[in-house]
């Protein structure tokens, strides 16, 4: 039983405003997707990492990540989940077997703890599959396209998805790729996992593994990795 992490890194970062993507941006002079793969890296479950890159990166080689062995490297997609595939792809390639485990994780979440990927690890084994994640405390709204509410949404038993999101090898590839072909909006690993018939649980993780998204968030990500 291996444990494989997937990283997909394609993306541009627009909301960012920057004029390189956010996964490249600096935090204590280290780029972000090195705090990310460092923090896969040194969980003790962890062998090896996919990371999917753009086609045409001018970064991905001056970051301290591109040297390490035990970090390969696949040409990522149009879309978050495309890139996953091709990594996923990539990990059928290399001999790997349909039960060894793949944890999704997003190249911007250099945050993440290394209890909650135990965590994560323990539970997504014993019921076939697991997402990090943190039940929503905040009073829930839903509006229409102009941003009036429409009601308020029950919040027990809502959860915000953060990742790792951990499966089995061979069945995230399968729904993956089959939801894709089939034209589902597939948001998450999770959520093409749903399509197919299979079930996860949600495992409680730190609030501080946050999704640099805007200029603030990498801010904030400083200050949590300066802690």
């Amino acid at each position: 039983m291996k444990y494989l992490a997937v990283v997909p890194a394609a993306g541009a970062g627009r909301r960012m405003g920057m004029n390189i993507p956010k996964q490249y941006l600096q935090i204590h002079g280290k780029a972000v997707i090195d705090w990310t793969l460092e923090a896969l890296l040194s969980h003790a479950d962890i062998e090896m990492v996919m990371v999917a890159i753009s086609r045409g990166d001018e970064f991905w080689q001056d970051t301290r990540s591109a040297a390490d062995p035990r970090i390969h490297v696949v040409t990522g997609g149009e879309e978050r989940c495309h890139s996953v595939l091709n990594a996923l792809h990539a990990l059928n390639a290399t001999g790997f077997s349909p039960d060894d485990w793949v944890l999704v994780h997003d190249a911007a979440r250099p945050c993440v703890r290394l209890d909650d990927i135990s965590r994560l690890i323990h539970q997504a084994r014993r019921h076939g599959g697991g997402v990090l994640g943190v039940p929503v405390h905040d009073t829930m709204k839903r509006t229409d396209a102009e941003n009036v509410i429409l009601q308020t949404v029950e919040r027990n038993q809502l959860w915000h998805a953060f990742t790792p999101q951990m499966f089995p090898l061979g069945k995230l590839h399968d729904s993956l790729q089959g939801a894709l072909a089939a034209g589902e909006n597939i948001t998450d690993e999770a959520s093409a996992m749903e399509w197919a018939g299979h079930r996860a649980v949600m495992v409680e993780g730190a609030a501080t593994n946050i999704k640099i998204t805007r200029p603030v968030d990498l801010a904030l990500a400083e200050f949590y990795l300066s802690l």
